[in-house]
């Protein structure tokens, strides 16, 4: 009884184990290619999928992106310059199926295609466009994988240099190159510098000239407006004395006048002088004095005709006092 109890628990735990691994959960990202009896059933998954342990095996396919790193391979460019560059290709199986059946080990059939691609590539370019045209050698790169890659179901997503070495003496002279373009952009920058301050300068000096300039034709314009409006000032002050004068002898007595004129023709006699011209008026002004009384002695009067047709003027000359 007891051999029976022991062969009957054998029997359960062996039937639990069968059960067990009939049963198989996949996970979201993941995927399992299906074999039975050596004939490729499909991708099954995600899920809780059951498979017979006796006729069926399965391949385990992860379908996140992943990355492989190529180490350093010693490439020669298209002018013999030999340096050393590594880089790191991302993929992402699209195909479970055909990443199982139809490449032995992805990993190491991806290493291998990348040092050689890697090569060839490199030994296209020259030392300079591998310097300074890493973007484009990534492209290419990339293209030239995918196109082995996607026979294996895998898709090639990016492809990222990450390091070049080049040999001694091109780093020597790149050194020297980049010291003496940062000493030529050095003297570019100062030259652009007083360049800059020398416009600045003059620019300056021509606003100052613009600006004395301005300001002497303000100032010229300023005094010939005084002077103008001083001289309209005089002139309206000397006809208003002409004017006053003009009123003055409109109502003044003619003795008056006539007093005037003979003060004035008594400051002529006295004058060194010995002919002058008097207006002819001064004929009946004496007239007038005759009226008065008044006696004038020693004056010779003779009327000269005036030329042109204006009033004529009488010629006095002046005689000895006896």
């Amino acid at each position: 009884m007891v051999l029976l109890s022991i062969v009957g628990l054998l029997v359960l735990v062996a039937i639990l184990a069968v059960l067990v691994s009939c049963i198989k959960i996949i996970r979201e990202y993941q995927r399992v290619v299906l074999f039975r009896l050596g004939r490729s059933h499909g991708t099954k998954g995600p899920g809780i999928i059951l498979i017979n342990p006796i006729t069926d095996r399965i391949n385990w396919v992860d379908l996140r992106e992943q990355f492989f790193e190529i180490p350093h391979q010693t490439a020669i460019t298209k002018d013999n310059a030999p340096i050393s560059i590594d880089f790191i290709m991302f993929y992402k199986v699209f195909d479970p199926t055909m990443s199982v059946v139809q490449v032995n080990d992805f990993a190491r059939a991806a290493l291998n295609v990348g040092a050689t691609t890697l090569r060839s590539v490199v030994g296209d370019m020259s030392l300079d466009d591998v310097l300074s045209k890493r973007d484009a050698m990534n492209a290419t790169l990339r293209v030239r994988l995918d196109e082995v890659t996607e026979r294996w179901g895998v898709k090639v997503t990016n492809v990222e240099v990450r390091e070049i070495n080049p040999p001694p003496a091109v780093q020597e002279a790149m050194t020297r190159q980049m010291s003496a373009e940062r000493s030529r952009r050095a003297v570019v920058t100062e030259s652009e510098g007083q360049k800059q301050a020398a416009v600045t300068v003059a620019e300056g000096k021509k606003l100052a000239a613009v600006l004395a300039a301005e300001g002497q034709k303000q100032a010229s314009i300023l005094e010939a407006e005084g002077e103008r409006e001083a001289v309209v000032i005089r002139a309206e002050g000397l006809a208003g004395a002409l004017r006053a004068v003009d009123d003055s002898a409109e109502s003044a007595n003619p003795t008056t006048i006539l007093l005037q004129y003979f003060t004035t023709l008594r400051e002529l006699g006295g004058s060194p002088s010995t002919k002058f011209v008097v207006p002819v008026e001064l004929t009946s002004l004496l007239g007038g004095l005759k009226e008065l009384g008044g006696l004038v002695s020693g004056t010779n009067v003779a009327k000269a005709p005036q030329p042109n047709g204006k009033h004529p003027t009488e010629t006095v000359t002046n005689s000895p006092q006896r």
